[in-house]
């Protein structure tokens, strides 16, 4: 199993189970798992959010799907865990898209006290945020990403799946969105 190719394609499927923006029965459906400290997850995060835009524009809101599923990799980064369970404290109050976008945006302040702070100015209920965070309700379904990741032979975030085959090209906007374009005829 330790052969590069088994790996090539994601063997847990999109599901409702996901953080999605868009349908499931898009032409393309995109599956990023992403470490919300690491600056690439961050790159190619904001790099799927204009491509995302664009493609709507161009092809409708049914042509591409996005979904993000927790990567964190605590062993490089310290607050990567932690800032999954706060997407995830925050997604129990429907900001989910919205927490990601900050977690993303504020990467060199993923401490706690930023964290309140970024939940605060969501709007979300302070005292319902922090229960969650200090029960860590939400560990089992990072986890359970982390796990499908791995499964799927996933080694480091950002790693992205273009309708479930493994995409290994470069980061770049051009060949991501022909990569895109390609998987939808």
């Amino acid at each position: 199993m330790s052969d590069d190719r088994s790996h090539s394609s994601l063997l847990v499927p999109p599901s409702t189970q996901d953080w999605i923006q868009g349908i499931l029965s898009a032409r393309v459906v995109l599956v990023m798992y992403g470490d919300y400290q690491c600056p690439r997850s961050a790159d190619v995060y904001k790099l799927i959010k204009a491509i995302k835009r664009e493609l709507s524009a161009a092809f409708g809101e049914d042509y591409l799907c996005f979904i993000f599923r927790h990567f964190p990799q605590t062993q490089i980064y310290p607050h990567a865990q932690r800032a999954a369970q706060v997407a995830e404290a925050a997604a129990a109050q429907g900001k989910f898209w919205l927490m990601s976008d900050t977690l993303f945006d504020h990467q060199q302040r993923l401490e706690n006290g930023y964290l309140v702070e970024y939940a605060n100015d969501l709007g979300l209920d302070i005292p319902q945020f922090l229960k969650e965070l200090s029960k860590q309700r939400h560990i089992e379904r990072i986890n359970e990403n982390i796990e499908g990741g791995l499964h799927s032979g996933v080694t480091t975030a950002p790693a992205l799946f273009i309708n479930n085959i493994r995409y290994t090209e470069r980061w770049k906007i051009t060949e991501l969105m022909a990569a895109i374009v390609a998987a939808s005829h």
